[in-house]
């Protein structure tokens, strides 16, 4: 049997055909071509030769043709090159069963190095490679099945989160004065009170923040915008979220932050102060220096600072070796005190104190909108359309955090002194100081 599939050679100009064989009679044979031609004219019919076309080309057609940020389109080329052409890249695109896929599905999602939500984005992935499919007319249907999914109950494992304690986030900066410097001190305060993604800290530059923002603006509508906002007569401190670090074919890349979420951040008056006391130590072009004085984003923060940081660390030993044939007893060329771990976020992710910024801010009874918003997120429907942040809620929200400050600080009193392996740029100790004694003034004048 053979029939007419509607479609041009693109080269010759002749009609294309189909055929198949093996039909038990000429009836049998005559009803499946009429069948084929009324999928021809009401567009159901996919070509052999286009359902043909091997998993392996289609993806690579595919990822050429998406159009998303440079992180996202990474990690799609990695999920196909590791997961998904490994399994199908030898099978054509239309003989890919549902059966098949369920297998494959299964299979994935018990692979030990594969994690549950990591295995939800891979099957993500091929499910819009299959949808894309069925659009380019290599497919009937997805064998992704989109229905009620079918199998037993599987509860989805929550990440275990304690309440963000401001004396632990307190403690986390103290283990970052030791191993890092003055620096770390104050990124940990500001990633807590700001909740800013730690790569738009790494990026953070000092003509983005108080005092010297918004004057050093470059935008010079942004500029005029913000100068009237924050810096008139009743000054809210702010700093601008403008980029993130990442890697980017090779080369540290300043980019926009993720989803294009630039926001100006109010920041409380306590982190106004330690911020202008850390651009003032040094002269990097970078808020938050390296330990050798170069951009955070080279340093594979994760592991190089935030688990000694989080995790606590043993004091510098002693160790033996042999140099020019004489043995030596030596010590690190940075030699550090000990330190205990703290206990919430002990082999847990830094990203936890931007979401321990969100629930401090959702505890304070702090607007839906102002609190996405501040977190770099948009709010879908009508409530995000309609809705707008104002000054008062940016300095409710200024105000529960300087007080949230001033209840703590208050317990560290007089005699609280920073643990250092070498001096301070700064008087910290002084500055703490003299903090707890204006809140008893402010007490005492209150109370008087």
């Amino acid at each position: 049997m053979r029939w007419d599939t509607g479609k041009v050679h693109p080269e010759t100009g002749r009609r294309m055909y189909d055929s198949a064989s093996g039909f038990k009679d000429e009836t049998a044979a005559y009803e499946y071509g009429l069948d084929r031609e009324s999928d021809v004219r009401n567009d159901r019919y996919i070509a052999r030769r286009d359902g043909a076309v091997l998993m392996k080309e289609y993806v690579a057609d595919w990822l050429d043709g998406i159009d998303v940020g440079h992180l996202r389109e990474r990690a799609c080329r990695s999920m196909s090159r590791l997961y998904i052409v490994p399994r199908w890249g030898e099978t054509p695109v239309g003989d890919i069963k549902p059966s098949s896929y369920r297998a494959w599905r299964k299979e994935l999602l018990a692979r030990p190095n594969v994690g549950a939500d990591y295995g939800r984005e891979i099957l993500g992935l091929f499910a819009m490679m299959m949808d894309d499919a069925v659009e380019d007319e290599l497919r009937k249907a997805s064998p992704v099945s989109h229905k009620r999914r079918r199998g037993k109950y599987a509860k989805k494992v929550k990440e275990k989160k304690r309440h963000m304690d401001i004396a632990d986030v307190h403690q986390l900066a103290c283990n970052a004065l030791i191993y890092w410097g003055f620096p770390g001190y104050v990124f940990v305060l500001t990633m807590a009170c700001t909740g800013m993604r730690p790569g738009e800290l790494y990026a953070l530059r000092r003509e983005y923040v108080h005092p010297q923002w918004p004057a050093s603006d470059p935008d010079e509508e942004q500029r005029e915008e913000s100068l009237e906002r924050y810096a008139g007569a009743d000054v809210m401190p702010a700093v601008r979220v403008e980029y993130q670090h990442q890697w980017k074919d090779s080369v540290l890349t300043l980019l926009p932050p993720k989803y294009d979420s630039c926001r100006t951040l109010v920041i409380p008056p306590f982190l106004a102060e330690l911020l202008e006391l850390l651009m003032g130590s040094h002269e990097n072009e970078w808020v938050f220096p390296s330990i050798n004085n170069g951009p955070l984003a080279k340093a594979n923060f994760s592991y190089h600072y935030w688990r000694r940081i989080a995790d606590g660390r043993p004091a510098s030993a002693e160790f033996d070796r042999v140099r020019l044939g004489q043995s030596q007893s030596v010590v690190s060329r940075r030699p550090l005190p000990g330190w205990e771990g703290v206990k919430a976020y002990a082999g847990k992710r830094l990203y936890l104190l931007r979401h321990g910024h969100k629930e401090w801010l959702d505890e304070d009874g702090h607007s839906r909108v102002a609190v996405e918003s501040r977190m770099g997120h948009e709010l879908p429907g009508v409530e995000g359309t309609y809705s707008n942040v104002t000054p008062a809620m940016e300095r409710a929200i200024m105000e529960s955090l300087q007080a949230r400050w001033e209840k703590f600080v208050l317990t560290l009193g007089d005699e609280w002194e920073p643990v250092s392996p070498k001096p301070l740029p700064v008087d910290l100790a002084g500055w703490v100081k003299a903090q707890v004694a204006a809140l008893r003034e402010a007490d005492r004048s209150s109370g008087s």
